[in-house]
């Protein structure tokens, strides 16, 4: 679980990132959550747009990716949602303590 800290220095370095995924009419499916998951563990932190043509709320789209990835929901913010899982190799963000 992210503390608020935490959570501050992740939106602080999401801010320059680009959304690399986006869900549209099809959803969250088995594919995209393995994409979604292989991209965290190659990047740790990444952006999620969800476009305005979805059937989900981005609410629900939040809650699947991050039951289907382990991920943190770090934000969810308009329409982009932004995820954060930690690698064990090599992590690359030191995250501040509480």
């Amino acid at each position: 679980m992210l503390t608020n800290k935490q959570k501050r220095f992740l939106r602080a370095e999401s801010h320059k990132e680009q959304p690399i995924f986006q869900v549209g009419k099809g959803g969250v499916n088995e594919n995209m959550i393995k994409q979604v998951n292989e991209a965290l563990g190659a990047r740790e932190l990444l952006k999620v747009s969800v476009l305005q043509n979805c059937l989900e709320d981005k609410d629900e789209v939040a809650e699947s990716l991050v039951a289907g990835t382990g991920a943190e929901l770090v934000q969810s913010i308009g329409n982009v949602i932004i995820l954060y899982k930690p690698s064990n190799e090599k992590p690359k963000f030191e995250l501040p303590r509480s």
